[in-house]
């Protein structure tokens, strides 16, 4: 096997797949039902993935339908991303005790297995390029997120089954996919059969591969593979026009959409939470009696009124000046910093907003009322 082969496999062998990873020594995990939900979970095997669960969602909406068909990757993506995995919602930095008059600190040590990602979507391997561009390969590397991203195992499977919430196409992420992976399944069910076209990204997917047992994939197949995603193409009808959207979103922060979001939005921070790019963060210190220090990092939200403090108040008090302070990180100022968008269309903000509101819908309102002002000339930068 080398780079940019490929082999098809059936059901027995993307369990023998998830086996040999296993085998390797590989945390393995994948997608799995949860809570009523598609979420990141441990795997053994295939009967462990989604088998014939598809999910529905909407703006404010989602849902799981159980079938009776042998289909392990005919959804679109839950409500929680590969980047927990990288970045988790809380964790312990250091420690630090005192003992006399010495203060002795240390960071706990990371004595967990590498990582096998099996079922990643395109738009999540986006995203976790978006992480990496911050957190692995900015001018200060994390080393937490390092640790446990550096040796990660990425299967990816290739989307087939888009939600109505999902706008990849417009961010050019999916639904197909042709690098940051070492192994890309695309799940074929037609004449010929239910199999996996699995091509290879690395050396590295290429070894594992040899272990799997499968057939040399066929034009037909490469065919059939092509066909999935053209039609997975074609359902996807919400659109973020992105043309000169940077600059439009800056020339429009006085723009009177941003109070009409806030009559709607809760500031509950769900966008936030369930995005697989946000990577805000704060930090505590906790001691207890007996005078030991814990720093713990957690996730946190620009929807937050205190994630704007500073001395005398926050700078963010106003709904409409935090949900204007998401969009345009998100959309536009990410490429100041980042050299690009903050966003991977995986339309997880729309499904689980509980008022769903959509950020695709909000953007095409202030394009199509370019340079509109607030009624207030109070109103805009300083976040009332």
């Amino acid at each position: 096997m080398r780079i940019g082969s490929a082999v098809t496999i059936d059901a027995e062998g993307l369990d023998a797949l998830i086996a040999t990873l296993a085998s390797r020594g590989y945390e393995t995990k994948g997608p799995v039902v949860r809570d009523g939900a598609i979420l990141p979970g441990p795997v053994g095997g295939i009967n462990d993935l989604p088998v014939g669960v598809r999910d529905v969602q909407s703006p404010g909406r989602y849902r799981l339908e159980h079938g009776e068909g042998d289909a392990v990757f005919s959804w679109a993506v839950g409500p929680g991303s590969w980047k927990a995995e990288f970045f988790p919602p809380s964790q312990e930095l250091w420690t630090s005790t005192l003992e006399g008059d010495v203060v002795t600190s240390e960071a706990p040590v990371a004595d967990v297995a590498p990582l096998a990602i099996v079922g990643a979507r395109p738009c999540e391997l986006a995203a976790l390029a978006v992480l990496d561009r911050v957190l692995l390969d900015g001018a200060v590397t994390d080393p937490h997120y390092a640790a446990r991203r550096v040796d990660a195992f990425i299967v990816a499977a290739e989307c087939g089954s888009p939600a109505s919430t999902c706008f990849c196409t417009s961010m050019g992420t999916g639904p197909a996919t042709e690098s940051d992976f070492d192994l890309a399944l695309t799940e074929l069910d037609d004449d010929d059969g239910h199999r996996f076209v699995v091509r290879v990204g690395t050396d590295r997917g290429a070894e594992i591969l040899e272990y799997v047992p499968g057939s040399e994939t066929t034009p037909r197949d490469m065919a059939a593979r092509q066909a999935v995603l053209a039609s997975a193409t074609k359902a996807i009808d919400r659109r973020l026009e992105t043309e000169g959207l940077a600059e439009l979103l800056a020339r429009n922060l006085d723009h009177p959409s941003w109070d009409d979001i806030a009559e709607r939005c809760l500031s509950c921070g769900n966008c936030t939470l369930v995005c697989p790019t946000c990577f805000c963060s704060d930090v505590s210190d906790t001691t207890d009696l007996a005078g030991e220090v814990r720093r713990q990092r957690t996730w946190a939200s620009c929807f937050d009124l205190d994630h704007s403090y500073i001395h005398g108040g926050p700078v963010r008090s106003s709904v409409s000046s935090r949900y204007r302070q998401w969009l345009t990180h998100k959309l536009s100022t990410w490429w100041d910093q980042f050299d690009s968008s903050g966003c991977v269309g995986c339309g997880r903000c729309i499904a689980w907003c509980p008022v769903g509101i959509d950020l695709t819908v909000e953007a095409a309102a202030i394009r199509a009322s370019d340079g509109a002002l607030r009624s207030s000339p109070a109103s805009g930068r300083d976040g009332r």
